[in-house]
C-alpha cells in the first residue's frame, strides 16, 4: 500500500532492506510498518509469520508504560519531583528514600541492576518486597545508567498504587485501548497463540568489532540481556507484562501508537504533557559511550548533535524525532517534522552486537526519508 505524499521508490528501498536478512536466512521473520497522517502506508511481513503475529517488544514497551504514567501527572496524582517513597513508603528502605520519580523516569535513579527474578514477577507482594530490598549502586541523579527492567517495575507499582488498578489494565484503559490498539502489556491467554517465539541467531561480534563501533571492548549486561530475551517465550511470563521489557505487539501497533503520540487524535494525553513527554529533553547526562542520553521523561529524543543514529533513530530523522527501541532490533519512533512513524519487529535476536544496530540504523535511515521531497 502507498499514499500520496510519499516517495514510492524510497518506500520500496525500505521494504527491500527490511526483508534482506529473512531472504538471507538470518532472521526467521520480520514485520515492517510505516504510518503517515494517522494511517498505515506500509504493513509487510516476511518469513514465518503473518500480519497478526505478535512479537515481544522488549524495551519498546518502556515508552508505552511511560506515556500511561504521563496521564497520572496530568491528573494530579503524582508530582515527579517528589521521592518515590512519598507514594510507595516501602520503597524508601535501604537508603532509597531520596530517589525521585523523575530520576526513575530518566534512568538516573542509581539501581540499574536491581534484581527481580521471574519467579517473583506475578505476585505483587513479592514484587514490593523485592523493591524494598534494593540498594542504590550509584548516587541518585548523578549518572545515566540504563535500567533494563528495574526502573519500570517502580513505575508500574506507582501506577497501581495511585490508581487502584492493576497497571496492565490501566495501560489498556487509558492508552492502548483508546488508541484503537490491542492490549500490549500483559498478554491475555486467548492471544498467546499469535505470539512468536524469540530465537537466538548469528554469532557474537569480536572485541575488535565492538571497539571499532562503540569505543569499548564489551557491552555491559550482554549475558543478562540474552537470558531475559528467552524468558518471554514462556506463556506465563508474557501474561505478567513486565513493564520495562515484556510488552507484545505487531509492528503495525507500534507505528500506529506513535501516530497517536504525534496527533493525539483520541485526546489520550493533555497536550502540554504530551509535548513535554515527547519533546522536552530533561537529561543530557552521558551514556556509556559518552554520548548525551537525550532523555525526556520516557522517550529518547534524536537531537541535533549528530548522534541520532547512535540513539537508535537513524541518520535521516529530524532532531525532534522521538522513540524507544527494543532489544534484538525492535524499532519504534516518530518524527514530527515528517509525520512518519516506524514499527519494525523480529523474532530473531541477533547475537552480533554490531550487525544488529547497524541494521536498525539502516532501516531507520531509509524510513526517515520516505516522505516525498525529503
Amino acid at each position: 500500500m502507498s499514499k500520496a505524499g510519499l516517495d514510492q521508490a524510497k518506500v520500496d528501498a525500505l521494504v527491500a532492506r527490511a526483508r534482506r536478512e529473512v531472504d538471507e536466512g538470518l532472521l526467521p521473520s520480520v514485520q515492517l510498518a510505516l504510518a503517515y497522517e494517522g494511517e498505515l502506508v506500509v504493513n509487510e511481513v516476511f518469513g514465518d509469520a503473518t500480519a497478526d503475529s505478535r512479537y515481544c517488544l522488549y524495551s519498546a514497551t518502556k515508552a508505552i508504560v511511560a506515556s500511561a504514567f504521563w496521564t497520572l501527572i496530568s491528573d494530579g496524582l503524582v508530582d515527579i519531583s517528589r521521592p518515590v517513597a512519598h507514594y510507595l513508603p516501602e520503597f524508601g528502605a535501604n537508603g532509597k528514600e531520596t530517589v525521585t520519580v523523575q530520576q526513575v523516569l530518566l534512568h538516573t535513579s542509581g539501581f540499574p541492576n536491581a534484581p527481580l527474578p521471574p519467579a517473583e514477577w506475578a505476585d505483587r507482594d513479592n514484587r514490593l518486597a523485592r523493591l524494598a530490598s534494593w540498594r542504590c549502586e550509584k548516587e541518585p541523579g548523578t549518572r545515566f545508567i540504563y535500567h533494563a527492567t528495574s526502573a519500570h517495575w517502580v513505575l508500574a507499582e506507582l501506577i497501581t498504587q495511585l490508581t487502584g488498578q492493576d497497571f496492565r489494565d490501566y495501560i489498556q484503559e487509558r492508552v492502548t485501548g483508546p488508541a484503537g490498539l490491542p492490549r500490549m502489556v500483559g498478554v491475555l491467554d486467548d492471544d498467546q497463540a499469535s505470539c512468536q517465539e524469540m530465537q537466538m541467531v548469528g554469532e557474537l561480534a569480536t572485541p575488535e568489532e565492538i571497539r571499532a563501533t562503540f569505543g569499548v571492548d564489551q557491552l555491559i549486561g550482554r549475558e543478562m540481556v540474552e537470558e531475559l530475551v528467552l524468558w518471554f517465550n514462556e506463556p506465563a511470563n508474557r501474561t505478567v507484562g513486565v513493564p520495562g521489557a515484556g510488552g507484545f505487539g505487531r509492528a503495525a501497533d507500534l507505528a500506529l501508537y506513535y501516530q497517536e503520540l504525534l496527533h493525539n487524535t483520541h485526546g489520550i494525553w493533555e497536550p502540554e504533557m504530551l509535548a513535554r513527554g515527547t519533546g522536552e529533553v530533561v537529561s543530557r547526562l552521558p551514556d556509556p559511550m559518552k554520548i548525551p542520553a537525550n532523555r525526556s521523561i520516557g522517550m529518547i529524543v534524536a537531537g541535533d548533535d549528530g548522534f541520532s543514529s547512535s540513539r537508535g533513530l537513524g541518520k535521516t530523522v529530524s532532531g525532534r524525532a522521538f522513540g524507544h527501541n527494543g532489544a534484538g532490533g525492535q524499532l519504534a519512533w516518530a518524527d514530527p517534522a515528517t509525520g512518519l512513524s516506524l514499527g519494525y519487529t523480529t523474532n530473531g535476536f541477533d547475537r552480533h552486537e554490531v550487525r544488529q544496530p547497524k541494521r536498525g540504523a539502516a532501516i531507520g535511515s531509509l524510513a526517515g526519508v520516505c516522505r516525498a521531497g525529503d
